[in-house]
């Protein structure tokens, strides 16, 4: 069957063109990557009834089912109503429609997330929890951002190529009187963080607080809780990493030692930033490349308009990306294609 097809419409729908002409893939999301189990039956029926009878786990860990024909787009939308409702209605407090026109746009990715400390030793963090607070603020929305959330250092879900990468930290705590010299911190650190940790005459243990990352392995590791977090929880940011055929690079450290409110307040002001760089006239652009567009010190005043910064906070006087641009000389061209942010005569 011949279709007049909007490949547009159906990308912002959040259907995929596939190499199979008429054929299609839905993206269901699942903002911090958990959600009740009896959601598998959803995808598992539209891959069985309007699919090819598989499903993908989405590198966004979205639940991905292709082969959907174009003329079943409709029924697929009216399935997944249910489900648009209770993820992201409920469980993150989206301002949307759940209705039989299925998802809204496509602009504002999943936004990621590993298990956290809801599960790991490691996680210092509810990373599903701070990921669902953030679909909130960023979707629905057709400015494109990549965003994944980090229960610690580690960064498994690999929060440093992502437009925004956040990974939980700590301040650490630490009793001299509890301390019994053994060097389990200091072991721990040197093999598994950043060897900021030594151990003194007094047979009690200096640290390096410059370089001390916020991971917690001196907690996990001290036989005594001579280490111990310090009750404010702290995160991480990394700014601008992205992928790509042209120039992908690995975010920077942007922010140090904030608060959950400044970063809440941060995403609050993106989809205002991104309209004001844009023009007002949404396109798809990464959000990383919306940020060079404006320039660093732009987007700062943009994004962190109304932000009030917690008394640890650091950030980025400046950064300086190196990018692995894999043509030489990309971002030299005549000046008329040079782009512009913000509004336009």
């Amino acid at each position: 069957m011949n279709h007049d097809i909007d490949i547009k419409k159906t990308r912002i729908n959040c259907f995929r063109q596939s190499k199979v002409p008429g054929e299609f893939m839905l993206q269901m999301r699942v903002p911090g990557a958990v959600i009740d189990a009896k959601y598998l039956k959803v995808v598992m029926e539209i891959a069985e009834k309007w699919g090819n009878g598989t499903f993908h786990l989405g590198t966004r860990q979205t639940l991905n089912a292709p082969g959907i024909k174009y003329e079943n787009i409709p029924a697929v939308n009216a399935y997944i109503k249910d489900y648009i409702h209770d993820v992201d209605q409920e469980l993150c407090g989206c301002e949307m429609e759940a209705d039989e026109t299925g998802y809204p746009t496509i602009g504002a990715r999943n936004v990621m997330a590993c298990i956290g400390n809801s599960h790991c030793i490691k996680g210092n963090c509810n990373s599903t929890e701070l990921a669902r607070k953030i679909e909130k603020l960023v979707f629905p929305s057709h400015y494109h951002i990549k965003v994944a959330v980090a229960g610690c250092p580690n960064d498994c879900v690999k929060a440093n190529f992502n437009d925004f990468g956040i990974m939980g930290i700590y301040k650490m705590d630490y009793n001299y009187d509890r301390c019994i010299g053994c060097g389990a911190c200091v072991d721990a650190c040197e093999h598994h963080a950043t060897g900021v940790l030594s151990l003194n005459k007094d047979n009690k243990v200096d640290k390096d607080t410059c370089c001390c990352v916020g991971c917690a392995e001196c907690v996990l590791a001290c036989p005594t809780s001579a280490w111990t977090r310090n009750p404010k929880k702290l995160y991480r940011v990394t700014l601008g990493g992205r992928t790509g055929k042209q120039n992908p690079r690995a975010g920077k450290l942007f922010l140090n030692w904030v608060t959950e409110d400044v970063l809440l307040g941060m995403f609050a002001n993106w989809q205002k930033f991104s309209a004001w760089a844009l023009d007002y006239k949404p396109e798809y652009l990464h959000g990383g490349h919306l940020i060079d567009r404006a320039g660093y010190k732009t987007f700062v005043k943009h994004i962190f308009e109304g932000v009030e910064f917690n008394p640890e906070a650091k950030m980025a006087d400046d950064i300086y990306w190196a990018e692995n641009e894999q043509r030489a000389n990309i971002h030299v061209m005549p000046l008329s294609k040079h782009k512009t942010a913000g509004p336009q005569e």
